[in-house]
């Protein structure tokens, strides 16, 4: 289940959220597109939320948050 959170003053600082993500936590179309020995993947979200990337790994997740000027959190 998704939930969306809205944090006030966080995205004028560029804050996005790292989190791991199993394939089947994913909707069927995306699923269909991941390869099947990938089990583990993660998300980068912004402060509202929104799905920003998919990677496959959690170092690719923060490089991707950052060549985009962003600043990403972990989240356990």
């Amino acid at each position: 289940m998704e939930q969306k959170y809205r944090l006030q003053g966080l995205d004028e600082k560029g804050l996005v959220y790292v989190k791991s993500i199993s394939v089947n936590d994913l909707p069927p179309d995306l699923q269909e597109d991941v390869a099947e020995e990938q089990e583990t993947l993660f998300d980068v979200h912004n402060s509202i939320g929104d799905r920003l990337a998919i990677v496959s790994g959690r170092e690719a997740a923060f490089y991707v948050a950052l060549q985009n000027d962003l600043s990403p959190l972990s989240v356990h």
